[in-house]
């Protein structure tokens, strides 16, 4: 393994301090923050929030509506089917309620038919 080589070293180390340097001038070339140019810059970036931050407040705004609308819509259409089975129900209570008492007076027809049959059976035999 070779020595180390100090021309090396030194050229990295004088590098960084070059690097160091010309971050420390950049930063001393900044305008002071009370200079008019700045605040001019700061109020732009200020307003370019605010209009930022409206349009969001707006964007939201109008998703919650179109939630609500969207909610308000589901619920009539629920509402609307609620209704629709009700009414399918009760029509199909009144018609099995109507089929059962047509049913029941065709039973006591047949009933009465026997009986009748059974009465004149008996005047007969006699």
């Amino acid at each position: 393994m070779s020595a180390f080589d100090y021309r090396n070293f030194d050229d990295r180390r004088q590098n960084s301090a070059n690097a160091k340097a010309a971050l420390l001038a950049k930063f001393k070339a900044r305008p002071p923050a009370d200079d008019p140019e700045m605040i001019a810059k700061a109020k732009a970036r200020a307003e370019v929030s605010k209009a930022r931050d409206e349009r969001t407040r707006e964007r939201e705004a109008a998703r919650i509506a179109a939630e609500r609308q969207a909610a308000e819509e589901k619920r009539a259409r629920e509402e609307a089917e609620l209704a629709a089975q009700i009414a399918r129900e009760a029509a199909e209570a009144a018609a099995l309620q109507e089929r059962k008492a047509s049913e029941l007076a065709a039973k006591k027809a047949l009933r009465d038919a026997r009986y009748a049959a059974r009465k004149a059976a008996v005047k007969t035999k006699r």
